[in-house]
Parts: C-alpha cells; structure tokens; sequence
C-alpha cells in the first residue's frame, strides 16, 4: 500500500511500531491465512499487520499478521461487501437520453 496516497496512517496510534512488532512476533513471524489444507499460509516475507474487524481499535486480539496477498485479497472482499450494501441508486450512474432521441 502506498502510504503517501493514504490518510490511514494518521488514525494509527503512535506506537504502531511497537505493537506490530508485538504482533508479528506472537504470530511468529507467517501470514496466519489458514489454508485449505488446515496449515497456515507458508509466507514469511511481506508481512503486514491487519485489523480482523474495526480499524480503530488496535487492540492485540483485534489484529492479525497477513502476508500482502491475503491482506490485498481480504481488503478487496471487505470493499466489495461495502459496495453491495450501499443503495442501487448510489451505484447506478444516471440514465442518459440516447444521442438520437435528443
């Protein structure tokens, strides 16, 4: 995620640094993705830290360790669910005259 395009940082505490590094080590460093197999996701490299539910509460239990993939993947799920329960007619752009009927 480019952070210079994002205002999201600004809502993180200012110890964000210490408590992702809490976060990473309790989660031992992996993505804690479980796969279909029932293992967790091998990656170990791009790690970031999430939020499971609301972004403002930083607590431990609140937070996860995911590998850019998943967050990416977990991140676009959330938006798309956000996007369905908006009304139709936020969505729907308006409806134009056909250029030969004007």
């Amino acid at each position: 995620m480019a952070w210079s395009s994002s205002n999201r940082r600004a809502g993180l505490p200012s110890n964000w640094d210490t408590i992702r590094r809490r976060i990473l080590a309790r989660d031992g460093h992996q993505c804690t993705t479980t796969m279909r197999d029932g293992g967790r996701c091998p990656t170990i490299t791009g790690l970031e830290v999430d939020h499971i539910g609301d972004r403002t509460d930083h607590t431990d239990t609140n937070l996860q360790t995911l590998c850019t993939w998943h967050h990416k993947r977990k991140t676009a799920g959330e938006s798309g669910a956000a996007r369905r329960r908006r009304p139709r007619e936020c969505r729907a752009r308006p409806a134009e005259a056909h250029p030969g009927l004007r």
